[in-house]
């Protein structure tokens, strides 16, 4: 049964034979690194009453980043910084005119200027669910914490875009139900693709908007059988409608093979599983990424095509790549039987476990991760 129906959250590291006491320990001292270190923190205040999160490898604050800390806060019910977060997020980045009125601007310097004036589709969808959740953990308060409102708005901004003589492009495309890698673009990137948030946009979006979300949530775990190698189960960063890697060469680089955003993937598949179980193919494809690495944790230490060629291209995160596969152990029921695939997930949780959090200038997009599996594999990633 899902967690959806009977509001019950698996705990990983209790199968695998953690205390509460040291999962507890573990847990609080990430926080408190993760927020208030002075000198691993990635999140920091602004003022009386805002906050952002660096990107400690590019010094800026980026939209992702931003709903990251929002979700991970609503789900440690650290209100204060929270909004914190969120008002920075409605004073520096979001966009009240032009063709990206509605949309957040994905990167700014950390005195709020921006950097750039497009929008990054994960942000968007990470806003609305954090401030979904915030709704109901909290409550609705005034303004731009009304939060229940602040997510719809976001949603009919993604939806609508370029309708009625609204201008600009929708960050989903509406007649595949696919979300989109920047509004207008012709691709997609699988790491996006969030069916388990879908679900509930469903539910909560305006009216409106439901019956949009509820097909977009089969089409993208549909799509992510298509985006995963049959064999490997990699996927690419970037993919075609169709689920090929995408094989276009952008200005800013090459993305069709398995690389930093693609990681996401396999997490995105294991909450989803834990949080509505429904599976159209998609569920098996984590065990097959963690067979496909095997047991020795160097398979994780350069870049690969999807069919699982090795590429001379070192991660750049690889405690990224261990907490997704971690995560994803949520898609591989418990078993104590050793012959079963859950001692295949059990590994990856337990090497995940035994691994520190990333220090030095590339830990934010490493921590990130870091912190969803944490909560995660605790039981403590759930639906508000």
């Amino acid at each position: 049964m899902s967690a959806y129906k009977t509001g019950e959250y698996r705990n990983v590291f209790k199968e695998i034979g953690k205390t509460d006491a040291e999962i507890k320990e573990k847990l609080e001292a990430a926080v408190k690194t993760f927020f208030y270190d002075e000198e691993e923190r990635i999140y920091h205040t602004a003022g009386d009453d805002m906050g952002y999160l660096t990107d400690t490898g590019n010094n800026d604050a980026r939209t992702e980043g931003m709903s990251y800390g929002m979700m991970m806060c609503v789900q440690l019910d650290m209100k204060e910084e929270f909004d914190r977060i969120w008002k920075w997020s409605k004073t520096y980045m979001y966009m009240d005119e032009g063709e990206n009125e509605g949309y957040f601007a994905w990167s700014c310097q950390t005195d709020g200027t921006k950097n750039a004036y497009g929008p990054a589709p994960d942000g968007e969808e990470f806003y609305a669910m954090a401030l979904f959740f915030a709704s109901h953990r909290w409550g609705d308060g005034e303004g731009i914490f009304n939060y229940s409102k602040e997510a719809k708005e976001i949603l009919k901004a993604c939806l609508h875009k370029g309708e009625n003589g609204r201008v600009g492009d929708p960050m989903w495309n509406r007649e595949n139900g696919q979300i989109l890698f920047v509004p207008g673009s012709p691709h997609t990137d699988p790491s996006y693709h969030l069916p388990h948030f879908y679900e509930l946009f469903g539910e909560w979006a305006y009216e409106e908007d439901r019956e949009f979300f509820k097909k977009a949530a089969k089409v993208s775990r549909e799509f992510l059988v298509t985006a995963c190698h049959p064999e490997t189960g990699l996927n690419a960063e970037y993919a075609n409608f169709d689920g090929s890697p995408m094989d276009k060469v952008l200005p800013w680089g090459q993305f069709g093979d398995f690389f930093s955003d693609a990681y996401r993937t396999a997490a995105n598949i294991g909450l989803d599983a834990e949080w509505y179980g429904t599976d159209e193919g998609q569920l098996s494809i984590p065990l097959r990424m963690m067979k496909f690495f095997g047991t020795d944790l160097e398979a994780v230490r350069c870049a690969y095509k999807v069919d699982g060629t090795p590429l001379e291209r070192p991660v750049l995160h690889p405690l990224g790549l261990l907490s997704t596969m971690a995560q994803s152990a949520l898609a591989v029921p418990y078993s104590d039987d050793k012959n079963s695939d859950f001692e295949v997930a059990r590994k990856w949780v337990e090497w995940f476990w035994n691994q520190p959090m990333r220090k030095g200038v590339r830990r934010y997009y490493d921590n990130c991760l870091y912190m969803f599996a944490l909560l995660s594999l605790s039981g403590q990633y759930r639906i508000w």
